[in-house]
């Protein structure tokens, strides 16, 4: 007879206590994140940082929720923390926590086929593009994030105006070598993308900034007409709706204008910025985001979905389809059964295997609804601009950039002290607020300067937490300088 043997618990109901000790463990992490530091770093003792053997044997649930809870849940990145201010990262939410849990227990493979899965994608699809105003004919596909969204995009865009047949050809077959453009304040994943298509990132001109950390516009008309005549071909133009550095707004409608006229595609980085369209404030200057043809955001930012969550729509979806469908004969669809659902979203992206992000985001949208989301946005913007004058009042700090939308760039400021001294203090003080669990902002260079960039995108920080932020960056920079 064979052996036979399964992964399945002989005691379900001992499993079950088990997922409870882990649930009640995580729920009142989050329950106590503000008592807690920011962030600690994993101790150089630590078992994770050990290089311990292949596991063999088995180890009980409860074992390794302890493993956990002692060893792995303090040591986050600190980003569900209400002074975690580094980067941009969202600060997760409850509801998208159930939501991923959910999907782990279906295990479905949200490639293809006709399931629940694919239809759920299908819906959240639908409520982003009503957010932009994209068409309903539009196509998109949830990714992992704005830089794979990003590579999609623009993998359509070379496929589109590369003059050529370059998915049969490649490169070397086509005309003319094909070039874009985006702003010298742009995320760097674009420039990645370029590497990958195999554009090279010198093919991806950036293009400078305004006074206001803006794309500019004459420049850039000015660097088209200029590969124009060289004999190159511009392909795409990426818009920022929300600079990493500052959070600036390039003007949407102008670049849309030119694109459109130059028959050029548009792509919009829309990474965190892009949900801003929600807030009443900000939806005037994002409303052009609808001439794009194409945008990249991220649920896992301002929306706030358990990492990691993004997306990317794209108008065409005859060119986006074209662009990555290649489905061999194992992979056959039929009108109904299990191998129905067409189109399936593997002819979207590069992936043929991919998890149910889709009911994270779905649970989150559902739970809260976009309203409270645009609140949300606002309070962070209108905290943003309150630290800005916290640091315009403080004779010790300096700000470096106006505030635009929820990212704050200054200093700590001494007229007496040397420009790579200040740099260097500046560095050091950021550093002592993550090593003591203080506050988590993170770095950046603007005009030249070292400065201390704090990004509000988190629904747990409160005015507190900035006043506490100003107050200990004063405390170390006094204290660094001897004063």
């Amino acid at each position: 007879m064979i052996s036979e043997t399964t992964l399945d618990p002989e005691e379900w109901d001992e499993v079950g206590f088990a997922f409870h000790q882990a649930v009640d463990q995580c729920m009142n992490n989050m329950k106590s994140v503000r008592n807690r530091p920011v962030w600690q770093p994993v101790a150089k003792e630590s078992v994770l940082r050990q290089n311990v053997p292949v596991p063999t044997g088995e180890r009980s649930l409860y074992e390794l929720n302890s493993f956990f809870n002692e060893s792995i849940l303090p040591f986050s990145n600190g980003n569900t923390h209400p002074r975690f201010f580094g980067w941009v990262h969202g600060s997760g939410n409850i509801a998208g926590v159930m939501g991923e849990m959910l999907a782990a227990f279906m295990n479905s493979n949200a490639g293809g086929r006709d399931h629940a899965a694919v239809y759920i994608e299908r819906q959240v699809l639908n409520w982003c593009k009503n957010i932009f105003n994209f068409p309903f004919e539009s196509s998109g596909i949830i990714t992992t994030g704005t830089s794979m969204g990003t590579l999609i995009a623009l993998k359509v865009a070379r496929n589109t105006h590369a003059g050529g047949d370059i998915q049969k050809l490649g490169l070397a077959g086509m005309p003319s070598r094909l070039v874009g453009y985006t702003s010298s304040e742009a995320h760097c994943s674009a420039a990645k993308a370029f590497e990958l298509l195999g554009l090279g990132h010198d093919a991806l001109r950036r293009i400078p900034v305004d006074s206001e950390y803006r794309m500019d516009i004459e420049a850039l008309k000015h660097r088209i007409s200029e590969d124009r005549m060289n004999g190159l071909c511009p392909i795409a133009v990426i818009a920022s709706a929300g600079t990493v550095n500052t959070g600036a707004i390039d003007d949407l409608k102008r670049i849309a204008d030119i694109c459109h006229n130059q028959d050029i595609w548009m792509h919009v980085d829309g990474a965190f910025g892009g949900l801003a369209i929600l807030a009443p404030e900000f939806h005037g200057r994002l409303t052009a985001i609808s001439l794009a043809d194409s945008i990249a955001f991220d649920f896992h930012k301002w929306m706030h979905v358990p990492y990691d969550a993004g997306c990317v729509l794209i108008k065409n979806e005859a060119e986006h389809r074209k662009a990555f469908s290649s489905r061999g004969v194992y992979l056959a669809g039929l009108d109904c059964g299990l191998a129905g659902g067409e189109p399936w979203f593997c002819e979207y992206g590069p992936e043929l295997s991919r998890g149910f992000r889709a009911l994270k985001v779905w649970f989150t949208m559902q739970a809260y609804g976009m309203d409270r989301f645009a609140e949300l946005i606002t309070q962070n913007c209108n905290q943003a601009r309150y630290l800005g004058e916290l640091v315009k009042s403080n004779s010790g700090l300096q700000l470096l950039a106006e505030v635009t939308l929820n990212i704050v760039c200054f200093r700590y400021y001494d007229r007496g002290v040397p420009e790579i001294e200040l740099d260097q203090l500046n560095i050091r003080i950021v550093t002592e607020l993550q090593l003591s669990g203080i506050a988590a902002p993170s770095t950046t260079t603007i005009k030249g300067h070292t400065a201390i960039r704090v990004s509000i995108t988190n629904h747990r920080t409160m005015t507190e937490d900035l006043d506490l932020l100003v107050e200990e960056i004063c405390r170390l920079g006094n204290q660094m300088r001897g004063k």
